[in-house]
């Protein structure tokens, strides 16, 4: 019996909900610049929702601003955090003087196993 309640529908091709009493939310379309290659994309947001000063461009994954008019918002970047490298960290434990002994401890201790490899394949 139910084989034959499927029978004649493609499975998964295609939804049997209709959009009959669905009540679609209020939208609004935004425009945002490229800052470097000049692209302008639209999307597509709900009308109360919080609006993104940014977003990424899709040709060149540049920051994308959004216009407002016919003026572009500005962004204040001074709050933002720069990545710090692993020297970066480094030099916040170290200083040079320290680091210039550190390698030179490292050096000799490289040069003395070394040496005893050297001797032991000598003697062998």
């Amino acid at each position: 019996m139910a084989d034959r309640s499927l029978r004649g529908i493609r499975l998964g091709a295609s939804s049997l909900q209709s959009e009959e009493g669905v009540v679609f939310h209020e939208r609004a379309n935004h425009t945002y610049v490229c800052t470097q290659c000049g692209r302008e994309t639209v999307m597509t947001f709900a009308a109360d929702a919080e609006l993104p000063e940014a977003w990424e461009c899709r040709t060149c994954g540049a920051e994308a601003v959004r216009r407002v008019g016919d003026t572009v918002v500005e962004i204040d970047h001074s709050g933002d955090k720069v990545a710090r490298t692993h020297w970066d960290m480094l030099m916040e434990r170290r200083t040079i003087p320290e680091l210039e002994e550190l390698l030179e401890e490292r050096l000799a201790l490289l040069r003395a196993r070394r040496g005893a490899e050297a001797d032991a394949r000598l003697s062998a």
